[in-house]
């Protein structure tokens, strides 16, 4: 009998979402049902995006959710190395594999021809896309191609017609016209494969008999079983999981809801409640139970309980179920170690200590001074975040831009955070010290004046300190995709002025 092995492919390209912690329990949960082995694989073909820190950030993330895997780059295994950076080779023996077999095609168009190719498309109301001008070259015009080293990229060759059919193991048969599937590029101009591509190979080669993912990969499937077919290796059984939904119904996206892992960690939930909550989405136990260990879910798991529609991540809810687990789980004993271990410990008080240490006239000044630093929320009233009588939409814009420039850091440092609230300044020509200062400590502190607020910053971590962003522009009325897209517009032009209603200098 085939042994049963799902598998997990994070990209180390940014915080570790929470869905790759619920991806994580239902792989592992499925594997262990049939005796099988779980792996983790980092996929990390984007050079551009990667980080040495993002592929820790998982490990340390998975980990802390008491999510264990059986192979992965960290403790080896028979089917490795585990990460893709290490196989270029390999990805590049079968690139050429499929080529010789006239399964894939060497293209040469240019960015210039690309972006031709998209204004006609456009224009013309088709499918913006690859035209396939280079799908039936010559021998001869590769040939003499390859000869003038021009750049190419290796694209499958997708049948013109027909349709592409497969039973998903949760949610039935999906059927897909061939006309709506590109001829993916499967290696890149620099040797490196696409995601698709060394996504099908390593699957192969790693025995992987079912690929659970999240919903979002349906419409990537008929890409990934052409490349099985091309290649005449048997498919692995897709089954595809339920999106986890913010509070607007769309997937939960960190452009407006708290997505990291650590965020949740260092706001103090409890990680066995946080893997408790993440079962219930999209499943359901035989007997409705709501609060149960994960050993207890491990042992009774039943994959036909998986549901098809998406499931609201109900921050409510999670903070009932911490609370649950506080009360009936921990002893007072037990709880006063989770606290120690969370942030009343000297390591963490000894970063706190330079920021009040000229600012105390009693021991009490210390609670008023941090308070801002233990809270999980913020209370914000309407005077806070609009200072200098600033209108709504404009602070919801200033704290947009000024928290995606926080997220181009890796981890938040005072000084790049003090650097980035001056280029906001800059950018929309607004007083550093009258708007956006106070602007910043009403956000992250719930007041005006404080600690030391780049420092205080660092301390919070970039998680919290960005969930406190969002809270903040949710407070002020939210703020809409468009306005989105016009800030980071604003923030590659260097111009943002014409975004602001009444701010002044």
């Amino acid at each position: 009998m085939t042994q049963i092995r799902t598998r997990i492919a994070p990209s180390p390209t940014g915080d570790p979402h929470v869905g790759t912690i619920y991806i994580s329990i239902f792989n592992l949960a499925f594997a262990k049902k049939y005796g099988g082995k779980f792996i983790l694989r980092i996929e990390d073909t984007d050079q551009t995006r990667s980080r040495p820190i993002y592929e820790e950030n998982i490990f340390k993330s998975i980990k802390w959710a008491n999510v264990h895997w059986d192979e992965g780059p960290d403790i080896g295994g028979a089917y490795g190395p585990y990460r893709q950076s290490e196989r270029l080779s390999i990805y590049k023996k079968y690139a050429e594999k499929l080529v010789e077999n006239g399964k894939a095609y060497r293209c040469f168009a240019t960015k210039d021809e690309l972006d031709e190719m998209r204004q006609v498309a456009k224009k013309m109301g088709k499918r913006l896309g690859y035209d396939r001008r280079y799908r039936n070259l010559s021998e001869e015009e590769i040939a003499k191609r390859l000869k003038e080293k021009q750049s190419y990229v290796i694209r499958l060759k997708v049948p013109l017609t027909g349709e592409c059919i497969f039973e998903d193991g949760i949610k039935g048969q999906i059927v897909t016209p061939l006309a709506d599937v590109d001829d993916q590029v499967l290696m890149k101009s620099d040797g490196f494969p696409t995601y698709h591509f060394a996504n099908v190979v390593d699957d192969h080669l790693m025995k992987i008999t079912h690929v659970i993912r999240g919903d979002e990969w349906v419409s990537s499937t008929p890409k990934h079983i052409l490349l099985y077919e091309s290649f005449g290796w048997d498919k692995p059984v897709f089954m595809h999981m339920p999106l986890l939904l913010g509070k607007d119904g769309r997937k939960l996206s960190k452009r407006k809801n708290p997505t990291s892992t650590f965020y949740f960690k260092d706001s103090g939930y409890l990680p066995d409640a946080l893997v408790n909550f993440l079962t219930l989405m999209g499943y359901s136990t035989k007997d409705e139970k709501e609060i149960y260990t994960f050993d207890d879910f491990l042992k009774n798991f039943d994959p036909t309980r998986i549901g098809t529609s998406g499931a609201f991540f109900d921050i409510q809810k999670l903070d009932w179920l911490n609370q649950q687990y506080i009360i009936n789980t921990l002893s007072e004993k037990d709880l006063l170690a989770k606290l120690k271990a969370w942030q009343f410990n000297d390591d963490f008080f000894e970063k706190l200590l330079p920021l009040c240490h000229t600012r105390m006239k009693t021991l009490g000044d210390f609670i008023a001074l941090f308070d801002f630093i233990f809270v999980k929320d913020i209370n914000y009233t309407d005077e806070l975040l609009t200072p200098k009588s600033l209108a709504k939409a404009d602070s919801q814009i200033i704290l947009y831009a000024m928290m995606l420039l926080l997220e181009k850091q890796d981890v938040l440092e005072a000084s790049k955070i003090e650097k980035a609230s001056h280029e906001v300044a800059d950018l929309f020509k607004i007083n550093h010290k009258k708007i956006v200062m106070p602007l910043l400590f009403a956000t992250v502190m719930g007041k005006r004046f404080g600690p030391p607020l780049f420092k205080s910053c660092e301390i919070l971590k970039k998680d919290r300190v960005r969930a406190r962003f969002l809270n903040a522009i949710e407070f002020l009325g939210g703020i809409s995709n468009k306005k989105i897209s016009s800030i980071k517009d604003g923030l590659e032009k260097k111009d943002l002025t014409e975004l602001l209603l009444k701010a002044k200098a």
